[in-house]
């Protein structure tokens, strides 16, 4: 491995003196760094290759990506299917998926380039939005694709169908599409279960849904969901958080496992549970 990737958040207190270590440290070790143009805008005169966002995931080995957790969901859309692994150091707030610490990050490193490190793929969901018969738009999602009504807007009503077999009707704030990594975010805060993130599975799960009998659902990540927003009102999609669509009356919005998977780089001692408990407190109140 000759080629590694950085990717920092750029208003991040301590991200211009984290890049220039980096820089030095695998300068040191016989490696080069590329990193997009805006982590190249903290450190101009670094002699380093500059790339886009887009393009940087094929052109290395390793992306060390420094922020938080929404940093880490934007590269993982970049990489889409060209499995480009991912070490994420926490330089933000909760750091579910960026868990990796700052002191910890060169040891990290190190232990990636010796073979030392455990690298889990997580499942990301494919999104399309059909409008007349027409796709429109098309997203990839590490954590969720939501559908969710604007704040003067009415409950929004929806058909669910699954595999073509129509399943649910929902009237609620809106619906959480989640993979097994997003089930530990919005999902969560919906009342939606933990799910284990290596898993092959997606959660639907209803926001304020105004019915007593709907409730979160797991399904197989093998099968393909359409929803069909049935209110002509102000409805966005989103996507991880961080991308929207607007919606219309009779749009379908249709998920499926991706074909992409990423590759997430851990510690061996940093399984699931230790970060559950590290983050969330799990089981400790």
């Amino acid at each position: 491995m000759n080629r590694v990737g950085i990717v920092a958040k750029p208003d991040a207190g301590e991200a211009r003196d984290v890049v220039e270590r980096l820089i030095v440290w695998l300068e040191e070790h016989g490696r080069s760094a590329v990193l997009d143009k805006e982590t190249a805008g903290l450190v101009p005169h670094a002699p380093v290759t500059v790339v886009g966002r887009a393009d940087l995931p094929g052109q290395v080995d390793l992306i060390i990506v420094l922020g938080g957790d929404g940093t880490l969901l934007s590269v993982s859309r970049s990489v889409g299917d060209l499995g480009t692994p991912l070490l994420g150091v926490n330089l933000g707030g909760l750091g579910f998926l960026t868990a990796t610490t700052l002191d910890e990050m060169l040891p990290a490193v190190e232990a990636f380039l010796d073979g030392r490190m455990v690298i889990d793929e997580r499942m990301m969901l494919a999104a399309r939005v059909r409008r007349d018969g027409a796709v429109v738009a098309d997203f990839l999602a590490l954590n969720d694709v939501v559908i969710m009504k604007s704040a003067m807007s009415r409950i929004i009503d929806f058909t669910v169908a699954v595999d073509g077999q129509a399943a649910t009707a929902y009237r609620a704030d809106g619906l959480i599409i989640s993979t097994p990594t997003g089930s530990t975010a919005y999902s969560l805060s919906a009342g939606g279960p933990i799910l284990f993130p290596t898993m092959d599975a997606v959660v639907i799960t209803p926001i304020c849904s105004h019915t007593l009998t709907n409730r979160p659902i797991v399904l197989p990540g093998t099968q393909r969901m359409e929803v069909t927003l049935r209110a002509n009102q102000e409805v966005m999609l989103t996507v991880d958080g961080q991308v929207g669509f607007g919606l219309r009356e009779d749009d379908v919005v249709e998920t499926q496992r991706a074909a992409a998977r990423i590759r997430l780089v851990r510690f061996p001692h940093k399984h699931f549970f230790s970060v559950l408990r590290t983050k969330l407190k799990w089981g400790e109140r």
